[in-house]
């Protein structure tokens, strides 16, 4: 037998509380009120819910998993209600972002710095993840856009180019490498390599990268992302290939950028659900990211004239 609204709230109120009487103060209803409804309850749905023991409740197995479920559904609850207040405080529109770290890090942050001073209103909301988490989000509408270096190809997302790179080699001043203008990949093979597991997207690129020109390399430390990689290079640690993007979140005195031959190109890519379109508020703010993506506006120089919505 199903369950209505009435009788989980009263089983979760007794669950919180523990007794009787507390889910009777949480509800402001009496405590014989709570009592049948809970004994109605536990005789609609056939088992036991609580064993009464010298009169106290202790809650059964079944009525622990039961519990799990019903916290599930008020948080749904409470998500709506919070999605809700920022509608009526935000009546001009919301905007969440997703991004790849290697994005993340500076350009994103560039964007939403550049459109916040046309639309102060808007409330954006912003964080960079993993490609699955970032996928599982735009897929549950928890975030409006994506913005990822890796291809997502998902029948209910819409994948379209923003902008490119290519894999650079960064080092630390004064290194060995920086003298050279153009770099190869036999020329790595001799310096601790940072770099990543082999079987993730960045780290196939740096495979290849040496399969080209038929050598294999040594990892010195394996790290999770091209920004970690900035790090670790920066503090001395080894040198590392990374993409054009990640490069640009740190400061230019502190790495070396070499070119390397052949290296593959990147695509950073928007992301969305297919659909749904998007929203003016998104796609006033992709003509900002587009400008950051193409280099055609940096922080020092903004270009006055964004994009009004209509």
């Amino acid at each position: 037998m199903s369950l209505n609204l009435r009788q989980i709230e009263v089983f979760r109120a007794v669950m919180i509380t523990g007794s009787i009487s507390g889910a009777s103060q949480l509800l402001f209803v009496s405590q014989p009120a709570v009592s049948r409804l809970l004994s109605h309850t536990e005789s609609r749905i056939g088992f036991a819910l609580f064993e009464r023991i010298k009169g106290r409740l202790y809650a059964t197995p079944e009525a622990k998993k039961l519990f799990r479920e019903v916290e599930q559904v008020y948080a749904g609850v409470q998500r709506v209600n919070e999605l809700a207040r920022e509608l009526e405080e935000h009546s001009e529109g919301i905007l969440n972002v997703i991004s790849s770290p290697s994005l993340g890090q500076m350009v994103i942050p560039q964007a939403m710095a550049a459109f916040r001073e046309h639309h102060p209103q808007i409330k954006l909301g912003f964080q960079y993840l993993g490609l699955s988490p970032l996928v599982e989000r735009l897929l549950n509408h928890q975030a409006d856009l994506g913005v990822t270096i890796v291809p997502v190809d998902h029948p209910n997302l819409e994948c379209s180019p923003l902008g490119s790179g290519r894999l650079v080699c960064i080092c630390p001043p004064g290194h060995a490498l920086a003298r050279h203008a153009l770099l190869g990949a036999t020329d790595l093979l001799a310096h601790p390599l940072i770099a990543y597991d082999r079987s993730s997207p960045f780290g196939l690129l740096v495979t290849g990268l040496f399969e080209q020109v038929g050598e294999s390399y040594r990892t010195a430390i394996e790290v999770g992302s091209p920004q970690n990689a900035c790090a670790l290079v920066m503090a001395g640690a080894g040198i590392a290939v990374v993409d054009e993007f990640s490069v640009r979140s740190w400061p230019e005195n502190q790495l070396v950028v070499r070119p390397l031959q052949d290296a593959p190109s990147l695509q950073a890519n928007l992301v969305h659900t297919r659909f749904e379109p998007l929203s003016q508020t998104a796609q006033t703010f992709v003509t900002v990211l587009r400008r950051f993506m193409q280099g055609t506006e940096c922080p020092a120089q903004r270009q006055p004239d964004l994009p009004e919505m209509a």
